[in-house]
């Protein structure tokens, strides 16, 4: 059977279960600390993800669990209408992140949550990623940029 057959549909049946039970959030909160690291997960597990964690051991599906888990929170996201951005910038800014936070929830509509990464190669500014869209407006990216001009106005490699 395929993999990506068996983690959304035990993914949907959990989404189903926690809606039914209204642990939704709590379950969501942990499935994504166990996905960020499993390690530093909350202990003890809720009832509701202890149940399914048990049902999965019970029908051998443990080699999935990391499959169910992201495919849980990835349809956990679409029904509540989560968006999650992911910011790259040059050095750490929570100014920034809190002004595109308030610009994209007003622009998608829903909530807005973001995933950052200092990457000092960009040299300034940042690299935002909704959904599929992207916005590059780093350094590293408009110096490319320049280089590739120059390459083809004068038609050499330099």
């Amino acid at each position: 059977m395929d993999t990506g057959v068996i983690s959304r549909r035990y993914a949907l049946a959990l989404l189903k279960y926690v809606a039914e039970t209204g642990r939704g959030e709590e379950v969501y909160a942990q499935v994504k600390a166990l996905l960020s690291d499993p390690d530093a997960a909350p202990r003890p597990l809720c009832e509701d993800l202890e149940r399914f964690v048990s049902l999965l051991m019970k029908n051998g599906r443990m080699p999935y669990v990391k499959l169910i888990f992201h495919s849980f929170v990835r349809l956990y996201d679409a029904r509540n209408g989560i968006h999650v951005a992911r910011l790259k910038t040059a050095v750490d800014s929570p100014a920034l992140q809190e002004k595109l936070r308030a610009y994209l929830s007003a622009q998608i509509g829903g909530r807005v949550e973001f995933e950052s990464e200092v990457d000092p190669s960009l040299i300034g500014g940042f690299v935002l990623e909704v959904d599929d869209s992207r916005l590059d407006a780093s350094v590293s990216r408009q110096l490319d940029d320049i280089r590739r001009q120059f390459i083809e106005k004068n038609k050499r490699i330099v």
